[in-house]
């Protein structure tokens, strides 16, 4: 029979794949930006938001954290190089204003990772604390980006058209959620099953919403229209991305 810490690390790994599919969801919007040499009106907010994410749950899955966590510590580590690189191309062809907002949002973000690093590392001395500090910071911020998607779940609503919650990444987020729900139960960790717990609930909240305006949903001529999608990513997957989760910004072809 196989063992709990064997199945944890089947599903873990699986989970990094379904993750790391998910980081490279904005692929084509900054092949765009590249060919263009213009970010045009996207924005940078969802890949900095996903880059404090990954820090957080790297943090938290090292083993003066959290011991026995590697797997958190090797998708979000990933993540990391993933939105660093998303970032960097986008202040490469930002307009001046643009980059320096960048800047200062970075410099906020290093300036929150710097103090929770000391501040947990100095002020709580056993890993059931320093776990339960960062765990729980890195519950709030990944629930925040779970809500994201109520905005599109809203418009398909509205609109009975799910032209803009594209079916397959849709999917991907129900398991990647699913997935790492999982992972958190074999050996419970609260501070994953919570936020990735919210993706699995969202993603299947979507699907059902595919599948009930899938058929009212005006039919186009193809036409390449760009797409904001909350694609979460918490807890490792949360984590990932790890989220734990994020906003991406893909292209749709119809």
């Amino acid at each position: 029979m196989i063992s709990p810490d064997a199945a944890r690390n089947v599903v873990g790994i699986i989970g990094n794949v379904i993750s790391f599919g998910l980081f490279l969801a904005p692929v084509p919007t900054f092949w765009r930006i590249c060919k263009r040499k213009d970010v045009e009106e996207f924005k940078a907010d969802p890949y900095l938001a996903t880059l404090l994410n990954c820090m957080l749950w790297v943090f938290y899955g090292i083993p003066i954290v959290h011991p026995n966590s590697i797997l958190v510590v090797t998708i979000n580590g990933i993540g990391l190089v993933v939105e660093g690189t998303y970032l960097f191309i986008f202040f490469l062809y930002s307009p001046n204003k643009k980059r320096l907002r960048m800047l200062a949002v970075l410099g906020v973000e290093l300036v929150f990772m710097l103090a929770v690093i000391l501040g947990v590392l100095l002020g709580a001395h056993t890993h059931k604390k320093r776990s339960m500090i960062v765990g729980i910071l890195c519950v709030f911020f990944g629930s925040i980006m779970y809500f994201s998607p109520l905005t599109i779940m809203g418009k398909v609503i509205k609109t009975k058209s799910v032209e803009y919650m594209p079916f397959f990444l849709s999917l991907v987020c129900f398991l990647n959620g699913v997935c790492w729900t999982a992972y958190a139960l074999i050996r419970f960790d609260i501070y994953v099953t919570i936020p990735n717990g919210l993706g699995a609930i969202f993603g299947a909240i979507q699907l059902i919403l595919y599948a009930c305006y899938y058929r009212t949903t005006p039919k186009k001529t193809k036409a390449a229209k760009n797409v904001e999608m909350p694609s979460v990513i918490s807890g490792p997957g949360a984590a990932a991305t790890a989220s734990g989760g994020s906003v991406v910004s893909v292209t749709v072809e119809r």
